[in-house]
């Protein structure tokens, strides 16, 4: 559900990761397609997956709110590829597990990023009332 504190929680696991040391990135998904997308055309996308790599904790937020094209699905599955079995990642959604398969579009891509994200996860599902809903009728 929206507002129940997915954001929230991704980015305090974010920030307790840097208080350790650990390197950690954080992304609206549809910012980081458009970043890539940008890194493509001025020849920086090599540069910039790497920086993707290397970080320890990648947050990637919002994730699935409009459905990935051919780009951003190729762009996803090679961030994903690099990262898996190596680092972590985050991932924060409104859309259960099983709807990415749509979300992602083309159906052996999406096998492949869901099997290595999906088996070694731990997933967290938030049920509840919108946090900003209650914060509202506090005021």
């Amino acid at each position: 559900s929206t507002g129940v504190g997915k954001s929230y929680l991704a980015s305090a696991i974010g920030h307790q990761a840097c208080s350790m040391g650990y390197r950690t990135m954080y992304f609206n998904t549809a910012k980081l397609f458009t970043l890539l997308k940008t890194s493509k055309a001025d020849g920086s996308y090599l540069k910039f997956i790497g920086k993707l790599e290397k970080q320890d904790l990648l947050i990637l937020d919002d994730f699935g709110l409009k459905p990935l094209d051919n780009i951003n699905r190729h762009s996803l599955m090679e961030i994903i590829e690099d990262r898996h079995g190596k680092r972590s990642t985050i991932i924060a959604s409104q859309l259960p597990v099983e709807a990415w398969h749509d979300v992602i579009g083309e159906k052996t891509i999406a096998d492949a990023i869901l099997d290595r994200l999906v088996h070694s996860a731990h997933r967290v599902d938030i049920k509840g009332e919108s946090m900003r809903k209650k914060i509202k009728n506090k005021r």
